[in-house]
C-alpha cells in the first residue's frame, strides 16, 4: 500500500461534521496543552477498498494531537479520525503504513500513534446480537488485535485498555419534519417533553455571561457522578473558539434550562457542517420531575435543524442495556429519542516504542473516563 502524506496548515483542515477533526477543535485542544498537527493524505482507492476497479484516488486529511504523557515520552492522538473508511480486511494494513510514514512528522519520544476510530465496529454482524436483538460486544481482546492485524507486517496494532471518546453513539436522522421526529421517540420521552413544556421550562441560548451558571450545574452532576471535572477555563475555550478563518468552523451554543427563576439543567450543542453534536451536558437534582434535560435535547435537534443540520448526534451512551455500566442510565435517555444506535471500533494504538509503551498502559490504569481529548 501506498500512501502519500504532506503536512498542512492547521487552518485548511476540511470541512467535516466529525467535530474532533475540525479545526476548531485543535484550538480548544491547544488550550489544554496539547500540540496540533494536521496531515493531507492521499491513496489509491483500489487498495483500500475492496471490489473496487476505479483507480482514482481518496484525497483526504486528518488532524492528530500531540499530548504530553511526562517529561520524557508522549502520545500522538488521532481523535475520530481518519475519516475514510477503508474496507475491514485492509484497515490493519492502512493503519499500518499511515502510522509508519508519520514517524518522521513525530517527536522521537513519542510512544504510540493512538486512534480513536470512529470506524463501524467489525462485530455488528447478526451473530453478535442475542435473541432480543441486544449487541453483546466484541470478542476477546486479543481476537480483536488478531482480526485488525491480519495482512500488516509488524503485527503493531492494540487495542487500548480503554476508550476516550465514546465508542457508542447515537445518530438521529433530523431530515424529518419535527412531526416525525416526535413520533419515532418512545412514548415515554415524548409524554416528557410536552410534561417540560406544561411545567414552563425555557430553553434559553446563553452567552459567556452565563458560563458561570453552567458550570455551577456541571460541577454538581461531576461530584454526583463521581467524573473528571476540568476547570471553568476549559468551557470557556469551547464557548469562544470559532475558527472562522479556517476551512472547518464550528458553531457553538450554550443552552440552558430554566423554570421559576431556577437554572435546571445546561448543555453544549456543536454544529459542524450538516451535523449537531450534544458535547456536553449536566442538570441539577432540584425539580428533575420538571423534565428539563428532554426539553434541552429536543430544543438543541430543532436549533440544528435551523442551521440545516440533517443529523443528530447524542454523543455517548453504554453499548447496551447493561444496568451495571456507568452510561446506562445515558443509554436509557437518549435511546428514548430514537435514532440508530452505532458501534465505533474505539481506540486502537499502534506502538513506536514498545518498552515505553507499558509505561503508558500502566498509567492508563488511572484513567478518569471520557471526554478528556
Amino acid at each position: 500500500m501506498t500512501i502519500d502524506i504532506l503536512k498542512k496548515e492547521i487552518r485548511d483542515i476540511r470541512c467535516t461534521p466529525i467535530v474532533q477533526q475540525t479545526a476548531f477543535w485543535s484550538e480548544v485542544k491547544a488550550y489544554q496543552g496539547l500540540t496540533p498537527k494536521a496531515f493531507d493524505y492521499k491513496v489509491k482507492e483500489t487498495e483500500i477498498y475492496t471490489h473496487r476497479k476505479d483507480y482514482s484516488y481518496i484525497d483526504a486529511d486528518f488532524l492528530l494531537l500531540e499530548r504530553p504523557l511526562d517529561s520524557e515520552c508522549c502520545l500522538a492522538y488521532v481523535p475520530y479520525g481518519p475519516e475514510i473508511e477503508p474496507s475491514g480486511e485492509n484497515q490493519g494494513a492502512f493503519l499500518e503504513e499511515l502510522s509508519e510514514i508519520m514517524r518522521s512528522y513525530l517527536p522521537k519520544n513519542c510512544i504510540a500513534i493512538r486512534y480513536d476510530l470512529n470506524w463501524k465496529s467489525h462485530w455488528c454482524s447478526d451473530e453478535y446480537f442475542d435473541e432480543s436483538g441486544i449487541w453483546m460486544g466484541p470478542p476477546d481482546k486479543k481476537y480483536q488485535e488478531f482480526q485488525m492485524n491480519y495482512g500488516t507486517i509488524n503485527w503493531n496494532l492494540r487495542k487500548s485498555n480503554s476508550d476516550i471518546l465514546p465508542s457508542t453513539t447515537i445518530f438521529l436522522d433530523i431530515s424529518q419534519s419535527e412531526e416525525d421526529l416526535l413520533n419515532a421517540m418512545k412514548p415515554k420521552t415524548r409524554y416528557n417533553i410536552r410534561l417540560s413544556q406544561r411545567k414552563g421550562v425555557h430553553i434559553h441560548r446563553a452567552g459567556l455571561d452565563k458560563i458561570d451558571i453552567w458550570y455551577k450545574i456541571y460541577k454538581e452532576t461531576a461530584m454526583r457522578n463521581g467524573l473528571y471535572i476540568n476547570d471553568i477555563e476549559y468551557f470557556i475555550s469551547v464557548l469562544t473558539t470559532r475558527a472562522d478563518d479556517t476551512a472547518s468552523p464550528a458553531h457553538v451554543e450554550l443552552l440552558l434550562a430554566e423554570a421559576e427563576g431556577d437554572f435546571l439543567a445546561a448543555m453544549f450543542l456543536v454544529i459542524s457542517d450538516l451535523r449537531g453534536t450534544y458535547l456536553y451536558g449536566a442538570s441539577s437534582s432540584d425539580k428533575r420531575n420538571y423534565m428539563p434535560t428532554y426539553a434541552l435535547q429536543w430544543e438543541a435537534v430543532k436549533i440544528a435543524r435551523e442551521f440545516g443540520c440533517t443529523e443528530y448526534d447524542m454523543f455517548g451512551v453504554s453499548p447496551g442495556p447493561d444496568r451495571s455500566h456507568p452510561m446506562y442510565g445515558l443509554y436509557q435517555f437518549k435511546t428514548g429519542f430514537g435514532g440508530e444506535l452505532y458501534h465505533h471500533l474505539g481506540c486502537w494504538d499502534y506502538i513506536l516504542d514498545e518498552d515505553r509503551y507499558r509505561y503508558l498502559q500502566i498509567s492508563e490504569m488511572n484513567a478518569q473516563g471520557y471526554y478528556l481529548s
